[in-house]
């Protein structure tokens, strides 16, 4: 019996051993790829280039429950293990047909998947460009050809955006589309640095909307005031930016926002639409009010006038999710609930498997069919432009494709 959408995760997570995508570094660059280590007290460590070890930490928790190391290293906690006893991957840490069962148990017919910090953030302190471009350039490699491939209506990738100036951001981006990823994910803006620059971002906005692209950064993106370029400041204000006046009693994930508003962005591409992933809802209600608010307190000194509120910017051009946010959908007259996704966040600590029905059931007592449909199907497919009439891959075509 054909199956069809009913639940998509809008923030799931690839936790994968690196050697699932370090096949794809050039051999030049291979000695100074990340790698795993086992550790004394548990679980396994990751040695990667100009970071001290890092714990595996919360990252691949699925569903087990976090506990402390409480022999060697008692303020951590427990390092959960990439494998099981037997030494098959652990849940979260398989490939794509293992996904696709885990999608199964929890109950959800799609994820959309963000990269592991280990192959994002991580790897920043790589000093060599080339070598960081390749392992970026390897991990997209290995999640459009050797993951979402295998369904690429369940598994839905972002591709990583690195942070060596607009011409890679385009570059990469352009490659993940042709290697049929349907998403980017940047933390910081597109010309690399945590300072908005229209004249290079533009470029990289006005591609992504050329070639269809869904703009998803995970939480957030931008960040630290005072860095050269920034906005002016205003007489009396206490040294602080036009931003920064705006965003100061807000929060959530206000600062790329903001600036996109501020600097035009916003108004020069009114079809930009961005993603931001478990946010949560519940600080929206205040944080909308605060920067309209503020917005009116401030624009006079600044000498600045918006075409929209901050508000109206927000729901016209960002959407959100949530997780265990109880109170998302009591809030839901206050919020912009056509904007909003829900996700597990599997196989992070504070996602909801295996147990995510009975959450959804939570957050959704009470609320009417329209708004659940809406929240866990429609808005996420539309994003992500998935056909919701068409029936979705079978976990078992697909490992069965594997298994050959």
């Amino acid at each position: 019996m054909a199956r069809y959408y009913k639940v998509i995760s809008g923030d799931g997570h690839v936790e994968t051993p690196p050697e699932s995508w370090v096949k794809y570094v050039p051999t030049k660059y291979q000695d100074r790829a990340p790698r795993l280590i086992k550790l004394s007290e548990g679980g396994e460590g990751w040695i990667v280039e100009g970071q001290p070890l890092l714990h595996n930490g919360q990252n691949i928790t699925g569903a087990k429950t976090l506990a402390p190391n409480a022999t060697t290293a008692p303020m951590l906690l427990r390092n959960d293990s990439y494998f099981n006893k037997d030494g098959t991957a652990a849940p979260g840490a398989g490939n794509a047909a293992q996904r696709l069962r885990e999608q199964d148990q929890d109950g959800i017919d799609a994820e959309v998947l963000f990269p592991p910090v280990f192959a994002t953030r991580f790897i920043e302190g790589i000093n060599d460009k080339q070598a960081y471009l390749s392992m970026v350039q390897a991990y997209n490699t290995f999640l459009g050809q050797d993951f979402c491939s295998y369904a690429p209506d369940r598994l839905i990738g972002n591709g990583i955006i690195p942070v060596t100036g607009i011409g890679d951001a385009i570059a990469e981006m352009k490659r993940c589309k042709e290697l049929g990823i349907k998403s980017v994910s940047f933390h910081q803006f597109p010309n690399g640095t945590p300072m908005a620059n229209p004249r290079e971002d533009d470029m990289f906005w006005d591609k992504a909307l050329e070639w269809n692209m869904a703009l998803s950064p995970h939480g957030g993106f931008g960040g630290n005031f005072g860095a050269a370029g920034a906005p002016p400041v205003a007489a009396g204000t206490g040294g602080i930016q036009f931003p920064q006046a705006i965003m100061q009693r807000a929060q959530g994930p206000v600062y790329g926002m903001v600036h996109l508003m501020v600097n035009g962005t916003l108004d020069r591409f009114p079809k930009l639409r961005i993603y931001l992933a478990e946010t949560n809802v519940s600080w929206m209600p205040w944080s909308l009010f605060a920067l309209d608010d503020s917005y009116k307190m401030f624009n006079q000194a600044f000498d600045q006038k918006l075409k929209m509120l901050p508000s109206e910017y927000v729901r016209k051009h960002f959407l959100f999710s949530f997780i265990r946010d109880v109170l998302a959908m009591k809030m839901r007259d206050y919020v912009p609930v056509d904007n909003l996704m829900w996700g597990s966040d599997f196989p992070h600590s504070v996602g909801s498997f295996p147990h995510s029905q009975e959450w959804i059931d939570v957050i959704f007592e009470g609320v009417p069919a329209d708004i659940r449909k809406k929240v866990l199907l429609d808005v996420p497919a539309e994003y992500f432009g998935l056909d919701t009439s068409k029936p979705i891959t079978e976990t078992a075509s697909v490992e069965k494709a594997l298994a050959r």
